[in-house]
């Protein structure tokens, strides 16, 4: 398969390409036989009492919310849109507060051109490309804004001439500069909120940024490569995909499809260190054949230092960001930390890929209020979830003794530790978000289009289970687990699917969805979540918007608000034909509200020349809250 065929690909095919992986997940069985038990038929699943002894189901009372109306939201759902444009409740507005190309510093002002983009010299002094997670963070009084740059599009970021793939270590370069993270402060001001160019606290994080590894794998042998035989200073974070933040108020980037940066150009490295994270062949963007450091035929060791959760601190530029081993290397969606009832500190993770895990890590000490914490994310356990078809669970912890590997080993291939000991196989997880008001976390489980192909790349059964009990899922769901003693961190927890995304317009059967799902707020592939003050859980998708066949009647992608209490579901806004919608965060008043819009079609949002990921920012009319 040619350069250009891989980069035409989404990154999701571009796993199935490398490794086909099967969407029949031992989560979809346990699912199937938990409704099996209570009896629950068709498209209507009223768990009823929910997640078993440890905590209490919604779908009984959804319908009585629904008969109430919208008591809980303050705005009336829009419509589906099919069009190039965003959409908001009637009373909101919006704009956007800031575009691919658009400038950080004074130097780099007119540095994109709609016909040609940006130069190399400019590229790491803008906005970089597909925004991704975001957080807010307060500097000493002033807003700043951490963003993802997740990917790039080579057919709209390189130029014309190079047909769409890298034909020069500059155009290498190009791209490297756009991915990563984006520091920048933001300040209202009569036209609205706007980036602060030249701020200080402006920083662009690339693949070329030095950071180093902390936690039990740095400076192993694993980690150890030509250019750094310590094994302690690492290169870049990549495909940086959903964030989070720390109790102490630091923001952590989450590298996802990191894999798909590297290549080989003479004889590559086998194993399933390499074939279980689909890392061999061709890279999706040519780096291997400019920079030694993605040629695992070079360097075999280096794909071993990314895949990891990143530290970085808004509020001095001058920091080192920190990759924090100890949380497990896979293809991280994103990060929620909580802070656990005896005082630990408490990180969920999933793995987005077809019949991976369900993380978190619990740390050894405890976190006190005011203090620096980052430490504690170097020393503490991890663990895989398994979900029974009791809607009961349990966290199974990878250790020397349960996984037969070594900490190292454990920390370095993750996923085989996780087939060890036994855990439960998912759709896609990817954002999980925790209740602020309940001690209770969620987890969007995307989809899963070819469920029933094959086991997963390590062999393991990948045959319905209970959190995903439809044979080809192209819908997706999101459960939740609420666990025992209300605390975070205890080893046990109880569980029940708080949605089951469908259409029923289309089905009358289990692909109709659960019974909060209507013609009015129909939507497939759940993928960012992030829950408001308030404890209302906002919803994002990224899925297929052809409006035809079995997502007739959905429209382009949105984001949707949920209540827990009562399982009701509208819609909030829609986005752009060709984007998903992804990273939410809010003003340090909360009457603005930052959404991401990622790789959106037609000429989005100049009304010309090429199309750019941009973040907006939504407010109500009247100056109320938001959330």
């Amino acid at each position: 398969m040619s350069d250009k065929t891989l980069i035409d690909l989404s990154w999701d095919d571009f796993d199935e390409h490398r490794d086909p992986r099967s969407n029949n997940n031992q989560f979809d069985a346990v699912v199937e036989k938990a409704i099996s038990r209570r009896g629950f038929l068709g498209g209507a699943l009223a768990f009823g009492s929910g997640a078993a002894v440890f905590g209490t189901g919604l779908f009984s009372t959804t319908t009585l919310a629904q008969a109430a109306g919208h008591q809980k939201f303050a705005f009336e759902p829009v419509d589906i849109a099919t069009d190039f444009d965003v959409h908001v409740p009637a009373g909101y507005a919006h704009n956007v507060l800031v575009r691919w190309g658009d400038a950080l510093w004074s130097e780099a002002n007119g540095a994109y051109s709609a016909e040609t983009g940006v130069s190399v010299d400019m590229s790491d002094k803008v906005f970089g490309e597909n925004t991704d997670g975001m957080e807010l963070f307060n500097v000493d009084g002033k807003e700043v804004i951490t963003v993802n740059s997740e990917y790039v599009n080579p057919k709209i970021n390189l130029p014309d001439s190079s047909e769409g793939t890298p034909q020069n270590a500059d155009e290498v370069k190009l791209l490297k500069n756009l991915q990563g993270v984006t520091v920048m402060e933001i300040a209202r001001g009569e036209a609205g909120y706007q980036v602060v160019v030249d701020s200080p606290l402006n920083r662009r994080i690339t693949h070329e940024t030095e950071m180093v590894l902390a936690g039990p794998l740095a400076g192993h042998a694993l980690v150890q490569t030509n250019a750094d035989p310590d094994g302690m200073t690492v290169k870049g974070t990549m495909n940086n995909c959903g964030s989070g933040r720390t109790l102490w108020n630091t923001y952590l980037t989450c590298e996802e499809n990191f894999n798909g940066y590297f290549g080989a150009t003479g004889e590559e490295p086998t194993g399933e260190g390499y074939s279980r994270y689909g890392i061999g062949g061709e890279g999706r963007y040519a780096y291997e054949k400019f920079d030694t450091r993605f040629d695992i035929s070079v360097e075999p060791n280096e794909p071993h230092r990314h895949g990891f959760i990143t530290e970085i601190n808004p509020a001095d530029p001058t920091s080192t960001p920190i990759k924090r081993t100890a949380l497990g290397r896979f293809k991280h969606e994103n990060a929620s930390m909580v802070h656990a009832k005896d005082g630990r500190v408490v990180v969920y993770m999933g793995d987005d890929e077809r019949g991976e895990y369900l993380y978190k890590f619990v740390s050894n000490g405890v976190w006190e209020i005011g203090t620096d914490g980052g430490d504690l994310l170097n020393d503490g356990t991890l663990f895989a979830a398994k979900f029974n078809d009791d809607m009961t669970g349990e966290w199974l912890a990878l250790t020397p003794e349960t996984t037969g590997m070594d900490a190292a080993e454990i920390l370095c291939f993750t996923r085989m530790a996780a087939s060890a000991v036994g855990a439960t196989t998912m759709d896609r997880p990817e954002w999980v978000a925790s209740n602020p008001v309940k001690v209770e976390s969620y987890c969007a489980l995307t989809n899963n289009k070819n469920r029933g192909v094959k086991p997963n790349a390590g062999g393991d059964d990948t045959s319905v289970n209970a959190p995903n009990p439809r044979e080809t899922n192209h819908y997706g769901q999101i459960v939740r687990w609420t666990p025992a003693d209300e605390n975070h961190a205890a080893d046990v927890f109880g569980w029940d699917l708080y949605v089951m995304a469908g259409n029923p317009t289309v089905y009358d059967n289990e692909y109709a969805g659960s019974d909060n799902i209507n013609a009015g707020n129909m939507f497939n592939s759940p993928d960012g979540m992030v829950f408001d003050s308030t404890g209302m859980l906002w919803i994002q998708t990224d899925g297929n918007y052809k409006n035809e066949g079995d997502f007739e009647g959905m429209g382009n992608n949105q984001m949707l608000v949920g209540d827990p209490e009562s399982g009701e579901i509208i819609r909030f806004m829609t986005v752009p034909n060709g984007a998903e919608v992804t990273g939410l965060c809010w003003n340090l008043d909360k009457t603005v509200a930052f959404v991401g819009v990622q790789h959106p079609g037609g000429s989005w949002p100049d009304g010309n020349g090429k199309p750019r990921s941009s973040v907006v920012a939504v407010w109500r009319e009247d100056g109320a809250v938001i959330g």
